[in-house]
């Protein structure tokens, strides 16, 4: 097939004809046509390459070669109805299995991330036979009607938040309530879901589950203080609730010490429900919920069947068994943690020299630059995040910002990302900000 069938322009056109205008496109004033890539690189239709440093979803890698042929040789042998018999999907869930802690034993597949939370949502509710939920400020979920009333990020624009969700401050030290002078920013901030547990048993309402992201990703990308989520385990459980842990942003070894971001809590810490997605399939769309015997059991027990037609194909297992052997043939584990130690470095050097930059953070390849106009009172840089993202795009690396400000530039490239793509963008960035720097001068020489 032709890598381009249209011409930009009527490419453009037609979309804004056919398609939901409320589909976003990146850089909206100027997209970027892609029409093929490989590794951390895109290429528009004229063969220009573009550094590719948000890209979670292909996680080791656009089209890489193994997976493309597992899909390619599955696709021509079978694709069938899950209901039959078949080898990948009971081989691939061993496979995760293994990454987890070993009462997270029993998986389901489904399609998406938002299918994921769905399911959990409906699985702790199934076991716990309460309804209210327990979200962190500035949360997103995923776009199904059930994930909307769980995500404050959405609910805020729309209808509001529904009396069955309770909302805890985001665990932030860098500008949240307890920061990193903090003596135990962690304990502080799990107290803050204590209380909201509490208020709501005042008021007779019960709680079913704690929904969080293992790394707030549209938070800002928000490293969470140590211990915050035993802590919290403890209080939701004794609630009556469970332990939720979304890693549909964060899974996968991106945090390069870890599998799951949920390890950053500490070996022993174990949620009671994980939800997967994104970097499963490289693109593919596939995704996962695993939880414990006692809480699959309780969803058996309704009598009503769970069937999902596409979740865990043949192909999507196919797919994700060769992202889980590409990670360990390609050591991208390591390589998060060489080229995410590295890129964090240099962001910080960047930081010494240019008062814009607030805050440096992150661990593995899930890395936040945060802009602020002033380093005192932390007023969010939104305009200039904008404009050095689109600054950047006209050098040919994309990059988007995040948080509730839009103040964070977000770093979420694919697994393969490079020390040398690190000192590339980090370069591009501090000669942008130069230019900032030089512009503000000037402007205010005239005044």
């Amino acid at each position: 097939m032709s890598q381009e069938m249209f011409q930009k322009e009527r490419t453009l056109k037609m979309r804004e004809r056919l398609i939901g205008q409320s589909c976003r496109l990146f850089f909206p004033h100027d997209p970027v046509k892609i029409v093929r890539a490989r590794g951390q690189y895109l290429y528009d239709e004229n063969g220009t390459q573009y550094l590719d440093c948000i890209s979670n979803v292909h996680h080791v890698g656009h089209c890489h070669p193994l997976v493309t042929q597992a899909a390619s040789a599955q696709m021509e042998l079978l694709n069938a109805n899950t209901r039959f018999l078949h080898d990948h999907i009971v081989h691939y869930a061993e496979r995760l299995a293994a990454t987890l802690p070993k009462k997270l034993c029993i998986f389901y597949f489904v399609n998406s991330g938002s299918e994921a939370n769905d399911l959990a949502l409906r699985l702790a509710r199934q076991y716990t036979r309460n309804e209210d939920v327990i979200v962190l400020d500035h949360a997103y979920h995923g776009h199904l009607t059930s994930l909307i009333d769980i995500s404050p990020y959405k609910f805020r624009k729309l209808e509001g938040q529904k009396e069955w969700v309770h909302v805890a401050p985001l665990p932030d030290t860098y500008r949240g309530l307890y920061r990193r002078d903090h003596p135990n920013p962690g304990q502080a901030y799990a107290d803050t879901v204590k209380d909201l547990i509490d208020e709501a048993q005042r008021k007779g309402r019960k709680i079913s589950s704690f929904f969080v992201e293992s790394l707030p990703s549209v938070g800002g990308q928000v490293i969470l203080p140590p211990g915050y989520f035993p802590k919290v385990a403890e209080y939701v459980r004794a609630a009556g609730g469970v332990f939720v842990a979304d890693e549909i942003q964060t899974g996968f070894g991106r945090v390069g010490s870890h599998f799951w971001a949920f390890q950053l809590q500490g070996e022993d810490f174990c949620p009671d429900i994980v939800t997967m997605g994104k970097p499963m399939g490289n693109g593919h769309p596939l995704s996962c919920v695993v939880t414990t015997e006692e809480i699959a059991g309780a969803f058996t027990a309704n009598g009503v069947e769970y069937f999902n037609t596409f979740g865990g194909n043949p192909v999507s297992c196919a797919i994700g068994l060769a992202v889980l052997d590409v990670m360990e043939k390609e050591d991208l584990r390591g390589n998060a943690v060489r080229v995410g130690n590295h890129l964090k470095e240099l962001l910080k050097q960047l930081q010494a020299k240019h008062p814009i930059i607030g805050d440096v953070r992150g661990v593995g390849l899930f890395v936040g630059l945060e802009l602020v106009k002033d380093r005192v009172t932390l007023t969010p840089a939104t305009d200039e995040a904008a404009l050095l993202v689109g600054r950047l795009k006209k050098k040919h690396i994309c990059l988007s910002t995040d948080g509730p400000w839009n103040s964070v530039i977000k770093f979420k490239p694919p697994m393969c990302f490079s020390l040398e793509d690190a000192e590339r963008v980090s370069a591009e960035i501090s000669h942008v900000l130069r230019e900032f720097e030089d512009a503000s001068n000037q402007e205010q020489q005239k005044q």
